[in-house]
C-alpha cells in the first residue's frame, strides 16, 4: 500500500496532537519554523540529507 507522505505527516500530526497536548504556542514555533529553514539556505541542506 502506497501512502502519501503528505497525508501520513497529516495523520501523525494530528494523532500528536490529539494524544499529546502540546502547547499552542510549540505548535505555531514549529510550524513557523520549519517554514522558515525550507525557505532559507538551509533547505536544500536539509533536503538532501533526508533524502
Amino acid at each position: 500500500m502506497d501512502v502519501p507522505l503528505s497525508i501520513a505527516v497529516i495523520a501523525l500530526g494530528y494523532l500528536g496532537v490529539k494524544h499529546v497536548r502540546p502547547p499552542w504556542w510549540l505548535v505555531a514555533l514549529l510550524l513557523l519554523g520549519g517554514y522558515l529553514i525550507a525557505h532559507s539556505f538551509l533547505g536544500p541542506v536539509i533536503a538532501m540529507l533526508v533524502s
